[in-house]
């Protein structure tokens, strides 16, 4: 055998194994289940692993966005008019937020803490200075106390008249500052006398500077990476009390600040909000790509904030059978000691006509006023989100409260919030190189098979040169006979001289002579 026969040879069982060992780690994604697990096992809520110093402390920085509706038309809305608003805003506050008092529980397979959020102003995001520009709005402190009295002639009528004598209204002028951060209530000053539980100060963010609201309890994902970040209990409770169905108190998923890795576009992202009290979900909406990482974009369907005819799971929200409002709203007044606040997405994003006609100013855009959250489905890190709520009153004709004599039934805006963030550039980084690493570890058998498939090419190079060599090699050997005889037939061999001369280097001397013609 050849030299050249052994190389075809080897190309030739290198290719074949190549393909055959490429073909198979694709078929069976070897590598890239190995990927995956060693995703799972890294991407734990415990001390030491890639992701619990970022979910301590998450570096990207959240804007926290505040958008007020001033009234414009008090005195025609209360004589039977229809209200009209018009969006201040933002007001912008950089949010920091790090999880405090963490420590590892139940042998390490759960771990606690506690979020706290501070919040610092930032005059160049904002339209002007909180502590200057008037809001006119609804006085959220006299419906708070209107609504706790209903039913209750006498009660309702000394409050009336309390109102009457401090200037307490059904609407109220403050500052951006004061209805945010708080501000001293008369009508609750003079409340708070009879019953200290109630508090003097009022503000919609009111102890929410510095402070936490409750002590969670977090799977670490160890035992199931499905489990990852997933809310086990909230103030010491699995499920809630707020709601009339054990469905609707249910704790399901994370808090908003860590999911699981390896997403799906199938499945439906759940999110466990104390400001809602309770459990939302989203879908996916499409892909997306922020500085380069690729994401799966959800959303919270219209079914989320559904009403009970069009969602019948939504029930268990009702806070009584008459009290279930239509689509796009959640009244939250169980956990806000009875105050008519209800919930919706800005501008009444997907509710039902009817609310947004029922105010002037309310212009609902998608692309404004959605939730989303943008995640890597292979990390399940957020890369950009929106959160977007609306603060709402309901307000309407209370018994004993004179001032409410004319008012119908009114979902009326209050304001909304748009809590977001981006991941910063050295995370972004990060979650880069380790998707380059996990690409390519899962793409190597596509590797080998491409090695493979170059091999596969050099043989056939070869084998074709090698065929065509040999077949030059058949043609000399067919045509020289033929040449060899007829010069034999021409040709005869005579000596130079008649003597023969003999030459000690060369030998003796032969002369070629044509042939003589026998009949010449």
């Amino acid at each position: 055998m050849t030299r050249r026969s052994c190389t075809i040879y080897a190309v030739g069982i290198i290719c074949a194994t190549l393909l055959v060992v490429g073909f198979g780690l694709v078929v069976g994604q070897v590598f890239r289940t190995l990927m995956h697990n060693r995703l799972k096992k890294e991407l734990v809520l415990v001390e030491g692993s890639r992701v619990f110093e970022s979910w301590k402390t998450p570096p990207p920085p959240v804007y926290m966005e505040y958008f007020f509706f001033n009234v414009t038309n008090v005195d025609e809305f209360l004589g039977g008019a229809k209200p009209e608003v018009k969006q201040v805003g933002p007001y912008t506050y950089r949010e920091y937020r790090y999880k405090d008092n963490v420590s590892m529980v139940e042998n390490g397979t759960k771990v606690s803490a506690y979020t706290i959020k501070s919040f610092v102003f930032l005059r160049e995001k904002s339209v002007g200075d909180p502590t200057e520009d008037m809001i006119t709005t609804v006085n959220i402190p006299a419906w708070a106390v209107m609504t706790k009295l209903k039913g209750s002639f006498f009660k309702s009528s000394l409050v009336s008249m309390w109102m009457n004598a401090i200037g307490s209204g059904i609407f109220t002028t403050r500052t951006v500052q004061e209805l945010l951060w708080g501000y001293e209530d008369p009508l609750l000053v003079r409340v708070s006398a009879s019953n200290p539980e109630v508090e003097k100060v009022f503000g919609l963010m009111y102890k929410k500077n510095g402070s936490h609201s409750g002590e969670f309890v977090y799977h670490t994902g160890e035992q199931n990476y499905m489990d990852y970040g997933r809310v086990a209990t909230w103030k010491g409770e699995s499920k809630l009390n707020f709601w009339t169905s054990d469905q609707s108190n249910n704790i399901n998923g994370s808090d908003g600040s860590a999911f699981h890795s390896l997403l799906s576009k199938d499945e439906r992202i759940y999110i466990f909000t104390p400001d809602l009290c309770r459990s939302i979900y989203m879908e996916f909406e499409k892909d997306v790509e922020v500085k380069g990482i690729p994401a799966y974009r959800f959303t919270p369907p219209r079914s989320v904030l559904a009403s009970k005819e069009e969602n019948p799971a939504n029930e268990g929200f009702c806070v009584s059978r008459q009290e279930c409002l239509g689509t796009g709203l959640l009244k939250v007044s169980p956990c806000r000691k009875g105050a008519p606040v209800v919930a919706s997405f800005p501008h009444f994003h997907l509710a039902d006509s009817k609310y947004v006609d029922a105010i002037e100013g309310m212009t609902p855009q998608r692309e404004h006023h959605q939730t989303y959250l943008d995640l890597n489905p292979t990390t399940g890190v957020i890369v950009r989100a929106n959160k977007r709520a609306q603060v709402n009153i309901l307000i309407s004709r209370i018994s004993g409260f004179p001032k409410t004599r004319g008012l119908n039934e009114t979902i009326f805006p209050v304001m909304f919030l748009n809590e977001s963030v981006v991941i910063d550039d050295v995370s972004a980084a990060r979650v880069q190189k380790l998707l380059l690493i996990v690409t390519l570890v899962s793409n190597f058998p596509l590797i080998i098979v491409g090695l493979g498939t170059i091999m596969l090419i050099v043989f056939i190079i070869l084998l074709a040169r090698a065929r065509k060599q040999e077949n030059e090699v058949k043609r000399i050997v067919f045509t020289k006979p033929l040449y060899a005889a007829s010069t034999e037939d021409d040709t005869s061999y005579s000596p130079v001289s008649d003597k023969e001369k003999e030459d000690p280097q060369n030998g003796t001397f032969i002369g070629l002579t044509p042939k003589a013609d026998p009949q010449a």
